[in-house]
């Protein structure tokens, strides 16, 4: 079938060539949802608005402060089309729809990341922002401006909030922009009304959760299968030793799980200071044994990688012995954060798990961790859902 024919014809079209080239299994809830998609393709045909900033502040000004210039109204401009949150548990496809939807999405500035990037890359804007104007006290509306200019659909992959700090300045963030024009798509685990559930602060979030649940239409993707542990249960996870062959497997892998050959740079916010850990992209992140316990990471870092991702890809683990004892406990400390949470892992090592620490006083401390190791490799913990 011809590729740009079938672009030209929205998502809905791509999704039924994927289905019958065998590349895509067909699934109801996937083909209901990408008709979903493609009105939407059809309203954002050709939409370029010319974002022009409002003076009035609207109501998150007023929640949350703000300086002489408002965010905007609630109201979006007039003709602005509704955007769409996909909403549904992990694996059932809902990253591939989306990508289907912002490939053939048929609008001039377009913009598609993940939403922990988006956050990340917000607040570096707004602290650079401050630099550049000591004494200012709004950031909001440049920031919108800014980010107005360079997209007027964004599609958010993982749409989830965590920090207090990401919470407190989303609603006026998106006040902004939705009244500057941008659409938006985005694909989550969380249903809008959950979001930030149980954490403190959230009364101060609920006008957030309605302005989206009024901007978006809400979609949910019931698919009964979990594709994304078809996959994992079907790639080896342990590839030794190091090697050529062994790297080369890990790209597969990454390629398989992700459907990319490379991620994107990728750090976590863990108590108020950015990890970088490697590079990432659909929920998987691929990094050294080096960069994650060659320095000095603890506990809550691990544990956030853990609950962030669903699946690490390790390169080179080297051996480990009492002459390297502070990486290999905190390669301990790793492997106890992932398999609490259900990660998964596929790496490079120089051994079996059960020969990385043969001897040393602390050999008999990694007997717990080559267990798990084991374990990590079966089928049956492969295929356990994933805890975020």
């Amino acid at each position: 079938m011809d590729s740009l024919i079938t672009r030209n014809e929205g998502p809905l079209a791509a999704y039924r060539a994927r289905v019958s080239e065998g590349a895509l299994r067909a699934d109801p809830a996937q083909a209901h949802a990408a008709e979903i998609l493609q009105t939407l393709w059809r309203n954002l045909r050709g939409y370029d608005p010319k974002p022009a900033a409002p003076e009035a502040k609207g109501f998150f000004g007023k929640l949350f402060g703000g300086g002489k210039r408002g965010s905007g109204d609630l109201a979006a401009p007039e003709g602005t089309p509704e955007g769409l949150y996909l909403v549904g548990a992990v694996g059932r496809g809902k990253s591939m729809l989306m990508d289907l939807f912002f490939d053939t999405a048929e609008v001039p500035r377009k913009r598609r990341i993940h939403f922990h990037a988006f956050m990340q890359e917000a607040h570096a804007r707004i602290h650079a922002w401050r630099r550049a104007n000591p004494g200012a006290d709004d950031p909001i509306p440049p920031l919108a401006d800014q980010i107005a200019a360079e997209a007027s659909l964004i599609c958010f992959d993982e749409f989830q909030v965590h920090d207090i700090t990401d919470a407190m300045i989303l609603g006026r963030l998106f006040e902004a922009l939705f009244a500057r024009g941008v659409v938006m798509v985005a694909t989550s685990n969380t249903a809008p009304q959950d979001l930030f559930k149980g954490k403190p602060g959230r009364d101060a979030f609920l006008p957030f959760i309605a302005l989206i649940q009024s901007r978006v239409e809400v979609f949910y993707l019931e698919s009964a299968q979990d594709y994304r542990r078809e996959r994992i249960r079907g790639l080896p996870t342990w590839h030794h030793p190091v090697n050529g062959r062994s790297e080369r497997a890990l790209d597969a892998a990454f390629l398989e799980l992700t459907g990319t050959p490379q991620g994107e740079p990728a750090s976590l916010q863990v108590l108020g200071r950015a990890v970088p850990v490697g590079e990432a992209a659909r929920g998987v992140v691929r990094t050294s044994f080096d960069e994650l316990c060659g320095r000095a990471l603890g506990p809550a870092d691990y544990l956030a990688l853990a609950t962030h991702f669903h699946t690490l890809v390790l390169d080179a683990i080297p051996r480990l012995g009492p002459e390297n004892f502070d990486r290999a406990r905190r390669f301990i400390t790793l492997i106890d954060a992932l398999y609490e949470h259900r990660c998964k892992l596929v790496a490079s090592a120089e051994a079996g798990p059960d020969l990385l620490y043969e001897q040393g006083e602390n050999a008999a401390m990694f007997e717990r961790t080559a267990s798990r190791l084991m374990e990590m490799q079966s089928q049956e913990y492969l295929g356990l859902p994933h805890l975020p």
